[in-house]
């Protein structure tokens, strides 16, 4: 059965850091593209792309909300994938999930295009 577990949110303050990160139970890890969105409090908010890192090395996209600050990353020898995120803004308030589809770049900033999630972390960062 497939799992993505992530963990590592909290609260924290504006302008500081939090390390996300996704443990998956996926066979062949290394051919999977891996992607965090988020989805922030309030009626009508819609999960939104954060990041996506490539099976291929170096393919990877940010949203232009946290490029410069968030970097994504993943270590297929232990079936991780990470969230580094820096400069924390209140709006960056989030439930913050981690998706992933295997061998497939096609839409990745489309939350159809992957085909299993995480149950997600909450992030809030207060001003």
């Amino acid at each position: 059965q497939v799992q993505l577990v992530e963990a590592g949110g909290g609260l924290v303050q504006a302008g500081d850091s939090l390390r996300l990160s996704c443990a998956a139970s996926l066979q062949a890890f290394n051919s999977y593209t891996m992607a965090w969105f988020r989805q922030a409090p309030g009626k009508g908010k819609e999960r939104e792309f954060v990041a996506a890192i490539s099976w291929i090395e170096g393919v990877i996209k940010y949203a232009d909300s946290v490029k410069g600050r968030f970097t994504i990353s993943r270590d297929n020898g232990k079936n991780m994938a990470y969230l580094q995120m820096k400069s924390l803004k209140p709006e960056d308030t989030a439930i913050y999930y981690c998706g992933a589809e295997p061998l497939s770049w096609m839409d990745v900033t489309s939350r159809g295009h992957y085909r299993y999630w995480g149950q997600g972390t909450q992030v809030t960062v207060s001003s």
